[in-house]
């Protein structure tokens, strides 16, 4: 694509988005069972819907928690406090179904190995200071403003339900120009649909989104339907790991599959996702490449990668394959390397499970860190 223009889109949503406040509460009990016990394997699914939520899964840990009592303090945080906004954390039914975590997955995992098979990928690029792609952190941005637009009361009418979409002009490779971007506000029944454009526009999109992208060609659409009133669990039924390229790259990258959310690191949809992410963005930020994609695969019970992958679409300064083994000397890629080396047994995950695990530079997450940069660019003698 270096020599081509083309559009690219991606999107992203608020944390009152049912399937945001399902990865959410998943998360939150994750995050509960490792402060009471470390070793906590957990794999934990939320479905919520019109006064209800189910929260059903496998736990197996030393600990105790309350998880109608968390599911309730997460949808409280989230904003949805009152019946008018389409949901009540304090009334709304709360189902759990917990069992045992299979005696055969914990074979496997407890010597080391993975919690289960599958492929995973990681991705990073110089287009911006988080090394991610800009579509979707403009698109994070410009959700994250919304919602803060409500939580501070700036804007009165705000609910917390929300979605941002951007779509970016490309040439050359490089990101040129704010093509088209999307704003859809969650609101009170009573408010002008003209009132809510201009203040999205001149609150949110004038904001967030770089003035030399935005023009007159620009097309901004504010609640394109004209009305979004009815939102939330109320309008839409939320299920956790539905907005899995919301979490990761906005499409710019390839996904495994598997979902994050509500899965402990001995889960590698979760935890090798993370060091992929983290083995691309030192190898962007050492330069030995403006764009790169790693995959790493593994075998359930399995300690030892099924193989790993590295693909710089032609931007490397060292072969592709000089830098895959690089990297499996660098990184330890072993599913208990990799909770060490990411601290993945502490409980940190509600907080990005809305507005992208990836890119944030607003947390402590090991994963975003580029200490291995300088150890990259010695191996690879620049």
């Amino acid at each position: 694509m270096a020599n081509e223009s083309y559009l690219f889109t991606s999107e992203s949503v608020t944390e009152g988005h049912p399937d945001k406040m399902a990865d959410q509460i998943s998360d939150a009990v994750l995050d509960a069972l490792l402060e009471q016990d470390p070793k906590s394997r957990v794999a934990c699914e939320t479905l919520i819907t019109t006064g209800l939520v189910i929260v059903a899964g496998e736990v197996t840990t030393a600990g105790y928690v309350d998880i109608p009592a968390v599911v309730r303090e997460t949808i409280q945080s989230i904003g949805y406090t009152r019946a008018k906004f389409g949901f009540d954390s304090e009334v709304s039914g709360v189902l759990t179904a917990i069992q045992e975590q299979s005696s055969d997955i914990a074979m496997g995992v407890d010597i080391g190995g993975a919690g289960d098979q599958g492929m995973m990928f990681g991705y990073a690029v110089n287009e911006t200071p988080e090394l991610m792609p800009l579509p979707i952190m403009l698109a994070h941005k410009m959700a994250r403003r919304l919602a803060e637009l409500r939580r501070l009361g700036e804007v009165d009418y705000l609910r917390p339900d929300g979605k941002t979409q951007v779509t970016v002009a490309y040439r050359d490779g490089k990101p040129v120009h704010l093509n088209k971007i999307v704003v859809a506000a969650h609101h009170r029944p009573d408010v002008d649909h003209e009132r809510i454009r201009r203040d999205m526009i001149e609150l949110i999109v004038h904001k967030v989104c770089p003035p030399e992208m935005v023009d007159d060609n620009t097309e901004i659409l504010v609640n394109p339907t004209g009305s979004f009133e009815r939102g939330g669990p109320l309008a839409d039924t939320g299920l956790t790991g539905r907005k899995i390229i919301v979490d990761t790259y906005g499409g710019m990258a390839r996904h495994g599959g598997g979902c994050f959310s509500g899965k402990d690191a001995t889960k590698v949809d979760r935890s090798a996702s993370y060091m992929m992410r983290y083995v691309a963005k030192n190898i962007v930020a050492a330069g030995l490449a403006d764009r790169v994609e790693t995959q790493v695969a593994y075998a359930i019970g399995h300690a030892e990668p099924m193989g790993f992958w590295v693909d710089t679409f032609g931007t490397g300064i060292v072969p592709d394959e000089a830098l895959a083994e690089m990297c499996t000397k660098a990184f330890d890629l072993k599913p208990r390397g990799i909770i060490e080396k990411l601290q993945l047994r502490s409980p940190q995950f509600r907080q990005v499970a809305a507005y992208g695990h990836f890119g944030r530079t607003d947390l402590p997450v090991l994963w975003e860190k580029t200490d291995m940069a300088d150890a990259l660019r010695q191996e690879a003698g620049i």
